[in-house]
This record gives C-alpha cells, sequence and structure tokens, in this order.
C-alpha cells in the first residue's frame, strides 16, 4: 500500500465500527473453519462452506439494492439448499461429525456477512486494500489470543508449515483476498460469490487424491444440487 500510494486515513467512527465488525467476522471464519476440518472430512466441510453463495443471495434480497431474488433466482436458493441438508443429514459416513458439519455452517455463514458488510457499510467506500486491513489487523490479533486455546503455540515445526505459511501471505491474502474484494467492489456480491463454488469442487477431488477419503453419493448429490442452484441464482432474467 505505501509503494502504490494508498493512504490509510484517520477513520471515522463508521468506519472504525464497520471495519472491527468485519474483523469479527474474519475471525469466527476461520475459527469454525479450522474446527471443522479438524473435526469432518474435508470434502463435506467444502460443500458447506462454500454454501455461502446461497446465504448471501438471500441477504442481498433484502440488503443490497438491485440484487433481488426472481422465482428463477429463489428456485436455484431452494435447489441449493436442499444440496446442502442432503449433505447435513447423512451420517451414515464415518467421516461425519454434527459439531464439524454445524462449524463450517459457522463459517459459510461468516463469511457472507464479510461480503455483506463490504457492501452495505462505511467499508463499501474504501478501496479493497483498506477492507482487508481492517480484518487482517483485527483477527491476527484476536486470533492469536485464542491460539493457546487449541495447543501450544510452537509443535512439530517443519519446512512444510513454513511452506504454507508463505503461502498464505503471498497467494491467499495478499492476492486471493484482495483480488475477491477488488471484484465484490464492482460486480454484484451475488454473481460473484457464486464463483467460489469452483473451490469445493477441487476440494473433493483432493480429499480423495491425496487425503484418501470417501466420496459418497451424498457427496456428488449435495455438489450437482448446489450447483445447479447457483446456475439460477445467477441466470440473468430476460429483457
Amino acid at each position: 500500500m505505501r509503494i502504490r500510494g494508498i493512504v490509510i486515513t484517520r477513520p471515522s467512527r463508521a468506519l472504525a465500527m464497520a471495519g472491527v465488525l468485519a474483523g469479527l467476522l474474519f475471525t469466527a471464519e476461520f475459527v469454525c473453519l479450522y474446527i471443522a476440518l479438524d473435526l469432518t472430512a474435508v470434502s463435506r466441510a467444502s460443500i458447506i462452506f462454500y454454501s455461502m453463495p446461497v446465504f448471501l443471495a438471500l441477504a442481498a434480497h433484502f440488503w443490497i439494492e438491485g440484487e433481488r431474488l426472481t422465482r428463477v433466482r429463489g428456485f436455484g436458493l431452494l435447489l441449493a439448499m436442499a444440496g446442502v441438508i442432503w449433505v447435513l443429514v447423512d451420517r451414515d459416513n464415518g467421516e461425519a461429525n454434527l459439531i464439524g458439519d454445524l462449524a463450517a455452517l459457522g463459517a459459510a455463514l461468516g463469511w457472507g456477512g464479510i461480503a455483506l458488510t463490504v457492501r452495505v457499510t462505511a467499508l463499501a467506500q474504501e478501496k479493497p486494500e483498506v477492507q482487508l486491513l481492517w480484518q487482517l489487523a483485527v483477527s491476527s490479533v484476536l486470533l492469536m489470543v485464542f491460539a493457546p486455546f487449541f495447543g501450544p503455540l510452537l509443535r512439530d515445526l517443519a519446512p512444510i508449515h513454513f511452506a504454507g505459511l508463505l503461502f498464505q501471505v503471498f497467494a491467499v491474502a495478499s492476492f486471493g483476498y484482495l483480488f475477491w474484494f477488488f471484484l465484490m467492489k464492482r460486480y454484484p456480491a451475488s454473481g460473484v460469490a457464486s464463483f467460489s463454488f469452483l473451490s469445493p469442487a477441487f476440494s473433493v477431488l483432493m480429499g480423495w487424491m491425496l487425503l484418501g477419503e470417501d466420496i459418497g453419493g451424498e457427496i456428488f448429490g449435495g455438489l450437482v444440487l448446489v450447483a445447479l442452484g447457483l446456475v439460477f441464482i445467477n441466470r440473468k432474467p430476460s429483457t
């Protein structure tokens, strides 16, 4: 931000409140997500977590002008919700865990809340870099406070952990999140969010390829229903 000449001005009360709210949601999202990944299968957590566009589309109907749900989009919402419910109610899979599933759902709601916050609060007037800075500044402090409750701060360090940290810093935070907020400022929130569903498709395959996780019929069924639902949610009305 300094190199690009992006100035951080003294925040107004409204901006500070919006920034802290986004940071709290960011913190809750990742606490829930990492709990979910500890308790349930990656494939299940991914489908539930990436149902976020469904909840965001519903919220945008009431809170964001120009993003109201039509009958077609409403039908898509029902399809996608049916897919998530299908995944949630199946308890035959040995890797299923109700608390883990609910934590993944909480993470999805937190993510959707962030997207809504940067569109309807004072953060909407700020550059994507400032939006991201508020979230990282608040969450970095809170997550360090919460960290000791999940075990020792340093444990079994290996080169792969440092590689993972560098990937998070450069690929995820410095590019992925920033580009996400760049898109959120320029296009309909529900439309941008729907493309996130590409991620669980890769996650399901990687869970099977790299972790040896079983992929049952409910995973594919839920995946198909949510995918079809998102197609209808993003279908443009005829003119």
